[in-house]
């Protein structure tokens, strides 16, 4: 019997669980508690790291039975978003507001890269077909992108409305007056 299928299956499934948890119970109270830049920030680092994709090449030379075309899309659609996660810091850092746009972008990126990925790996019957760094990506990587996708969403729309640093002040401190302000104030 193959129990290829079902180990790798039944591992993404575990990951994801094992994932959601940490997210519920940690992560997603401590984002609750950061300004909206920071904490869009923070799930934006997972995606940077996409271009773990690039493996599928060297698993494509060691046999993984992808096509030229299947590898390509997968690393195609996991560069983009890894560029699009770094842009989107850039710009939040310096609180930017494109930054938030860049990260909406990101989330529909990803959302079709993901089914497309999904449908490319059902056509090429990938399943079960993993071995080695490719294992671990599809069982570990994978998941935390799914997961961190989800709460990147949640970030972006329930806190719409508020500001890119609107507690900035409160956590850093009052700006310090300048020295011709402090002169005035004498």
């Amino acid at each position: 019997m193959n129990y290829l299928v079902p180990a790798q299956a039944g591992a993404q499934l575990v990951t994801l669980i094992v994932y959601g948890a940490i997210a519920a119970w940690y992560v997603a109270p401590w984002l609750r508690r950061q300004p909206r830049a920071d904490a869009l920030i923070a799930l934006l680092w997972v995606h940077v790291f996409r271009y773990v994709a690039l493996q599928v090449f060297s698993a494509q030379r060691d046999g993984f039975p992808i096509s030229d075309s299947g590898a390509m899309a997968i690393v195609l659609g996991d560069v983009a978003g890894a560029v699009l996660a770094f842009l989107a810091i850039l710009l939040l850092r310096h609180r930017i507001g494109v930054g938030v746009l860049l990260s909406w972008l990101l989330v529909v990126e990803t959302t079709y890269d993901t089914f497309d990925n999904i449908r490319g790996g059902i056509r090429e019957h990938l399943m079960g077909a993993a071995g080695g760094v490719t294992w671990l990506v599809l069982v570990f990587f994978v998941p935390m992108v799914v997961v961190s996708f989800v709460l990147l969403a949640w970030q972006l729309y329930s806190r719409r409305s508020e500001a890119l640093d609107q507690d900035r002040s409160a956590r850093y401190g009052a700006p310090r007056p300048t020295l011709a302000k402090a002169a005035e104030t004498r």
